[in-house]
């Protein structure tokens, strides 16, 4: 998701934890400073005060979010069946 929201140019670390949503600001750093020793983001701290930091697709990245476009695409067309399939599971879990 992360890499869905970044495909308009650099973002503000704000903005993308406005973005994705139900992420906490920890688990969120973490995932950006992964996918950057990756290569698929880089990191820009623009050195203000207050800071200002933002994170954009590198070339690499870019291939990669065209590959993952289809993925997230039969995400949303599933959305409802699969949000039911991992209720049931969840339940079956439980009992």
């Amino acid at each position: 998701m992360i890499l869905y929201h970044l495909q308009g140019g650099p973002t503000r670390f704000s903005e993308i934890r406005r973005r994705v949503g139900g992420i906490s600001e920890k688990v969120l750093i973490q995932q950006l400073r992964e996918v950057v020793a990756t290569n698929v983001l880089v990191r820009h701290d623009h050195q203000h005060v207050p800071p200002v930091v933002d994170y954009a697709l590198t070339p690499f990245g870019e291939t990669l979010v065209r590959a993952l476009v289809p993925f997230c695409d039969w995400g949303n067309q599933n959305r409802a069946q699969v949000t039911d399939t991992l209720q049931r599971s969840s339940q079956v879990v439980r009992e």
